[in-house]
């Protein structure tokens, strides 16, 4: 059992020491998607949803998310983040959006688990914001993008499939 970082010798779960790691700038992209009606798609790009405009109001909780991990994860180490980005790329052929968060900072443990906190609750926020009017919206495809920084370097996910892009 020693080979899992967050396993001890004894099978018991820990936090892992990271304080004999050197400080690097780390950073990590995450995408989710939501999937949703023609009808609920048209709302949002068009900004007519009336609970108000729902993207920004996801950006903004993804950024809050991130900065939360911690909190949310039990073995997360807080981390100092520099740098988070929510994005938002629509898709009118499939009536989903896309979201892309990307998060940075510079420590001595990666910041992976922010960038896909930060893309899951920013998608939990479409829905939360457009369930009234379409409540058979899926959340899909929560996955690393990519990392940078650290002992391994980096790593970049290949696109295996369409909804992956």
């Amino acid at each position: 059992m020693s080979d899992l970082t967050h396993i001890d010798d004894k099978g018991r779960v820990r936090m892992v020491d990271v304080s004999a790691k050197p400080a690097t700038e780390r950073t990590a992209r995450a995408q989710a998607k939501v999937v949703m009606s023609p009808a609920m798609f048209t709302m949002i790009c068009d900004r007519s949803v009336p609970k108000g405009n729902v993207l920004e109001t996801a950006r903004i909780a993804g950024v809050m998310a991130a900065k939360q991990t911690s909190s949310l994860i039990p073995m997360c180490h807080p981390l100092n983040l520099t740098h988070v980005q929510v994005d938002f790329f629509p898709q009118a052929d499939t009536h989903a959006i896309r979201l892309e968060a990307l998060a940075r900072c510079v420590g001595s443990t990666g910041v992976e688990m922010e960038a896909l906190t930060a893309a899951a609750v920013a998608a939990l926020t479409v829905y939360d914001m457009c369930k009234a009017y379409d409540r058979a919206m899926r959340i899909t495809d929560i996955f690393l993008l990519e990392k940078s920084g650290g002992k391994s370097g980096r790593w970049q996910r290949e696109k295996q499939t369409q909804s992956e892009i």
